[in-house]
């Protein structure tokens, strides 16, 4: 993880000892739902073992890429930050149907996706 990353999630208070990427291979079972948020993913091809796996792109731009002063790097992870709180956030209060009907639910986080572009 990128250490502004890892800076940013501890001034907001959020652990991160013992988290790390994990492999698909580490991932018993397909999950039911896929959300990408890299700035580039949206057209990638999911692995075959993740077929039949519900997709949304919650694109956001790489604040690792943002060059400039410490401050304006920091804007930039604080920005990419605010953005993904607030789409969790608009998932997290989804009605309990709106996980009952995948049509539904794929209307809304494409919907959630869009918040805060």
């Amino acid at each position: 993880m990128h250490p502004r990353s890892l800076a940013l999630l501890a001034r907001k208070g959020i652990p991160t000892t013992g988290l790390h990427s994990k492999s698909l291979d580490a991932i018993d079972m397909a999950p039911d739902v896929v959300i990408t948020v890299c700035d580039s993913a949206a057209g990638e091809t999911c692995t075959a073992y993740l077929e039949g796996t519900m997709r949304a792109h919650w694109g956001v731009e790489d604040p690792a890429k943002v060059t400039g002063t410490d401050a304006e790097s920091d804007s930039a992870f604080e920005t990419a930050y605010s953005i993904l709180r607030a789409r969790i956030n608009a998932l997290v209060a989804l009605p309990a149907s709106a996980f009952e009907d995948r049509t539904e639910l794929k209307q809304e986080l494409d919907r959630i996706g869009l918040l805060g572009i």
